[in-house]
């Protein structure tokens, strides 16, 4: 099991509303199947993050491509590999 953190940098915030409840519905079911992590929008409005747990890159990768957001080209997707350092004094 790997994390893989999927920044969606926003392109068209007006066609983001459009999507953004299809969006809310894929990543739910992926949410329920364990395959996220952790989601959810950057505070300044410029895209946001989702961290998808796979099996390999190639597996990430078609998770995230498969977003409505990524698909529809509402947001620019860039995927790495991320390895977490949980802190201790949380």
């Amino acid at each position: 099991m790997t994390y893989y953190a999927a920044l969606l940098h926003m392109i068209d915030p007006e066609k983001n509303k459009e999507t953004l409840p299809r969006h809310i519905d894929y990543l739910n079911g992926l949410d329920e199947q364990g395959k996220i992590f952790a989601r959810g929008p950057f505070g300044d409005g410029t895209g946001g993050l989702v961290v998808y747990i796979a099996d390999s890159y190639e597996e990430a990768l078609a998770m995230a491509e498969a977003d409505p957001h990524v698909i529809e080209k509402v947001r620019r997707l860039e995927l790495k590999e991320w390895k977490p350092i949980i802190s201790q004094n949380r």
